[in-house]
């Protein structure tokens, strides 16, 4: 007879802390909304619509802010467009250019990246980002 061996049992990972992942998300967003050429109202929109006097404090003190599962959902996704767009175009330039092109991609139906991912719902950021990663060939 033999022995039992014993089988380890996967643990689950800790939880997300959104406080602790906040301020480097927000600060992350807002080099990218550089990057991009984002105006305020196009910032908002893509985080989900705080209000202004909420946006801007995000701005001034990002560390001191905990998001909300949305917002950090939100911000995932756009971070994961921006890697995406990096792969896919190297020269940086192209790569944040690309959101504001017309794209005939039957997702876009002529229009932006951008324009699809400023109606304002999560699932057009999850839908870009997915379009992106089928075409680097796989899911980052």
């Amino acid at each position: 007879m033999s022995a039992m061996v014993p089988i380890p049992i996967p643990q689950p990972e800790p939880p997300l802390d959104p406080k602790r992942l906040s301020g480097p998300a927000l600060r992350t967003f807002f080099r990218l909304a550089e990057a991009w050429g984002l105006s305020i109202e196009e910032q908002r929109t893509l985080l989900g619509r705080p209000a202004r006097s909420t946006f801007f404090s995000w701005r001034q003190n990002p560390g001191e802010v905990t998001l909300s599962k949305d917002t950090l959902e939100r911000i995932s996704y756009l971070l994961g467009i921006y890697s995406a767009l990096q792969v896919l175009l190297p020269d940086e330039k192209a790569a944040d250019a690309w959101i504001k092109k017309p794209n005939k991609a039957s997702l876009f139906g002529g229009h932006s990246a951008l324009e699809r991912m400023l109606s304002g719902n999560v699932a057009d950021l999850y839908v870009v980002r997915q379009y992106l990663d089928a075409q680097r060939g796989g899911w980052s």
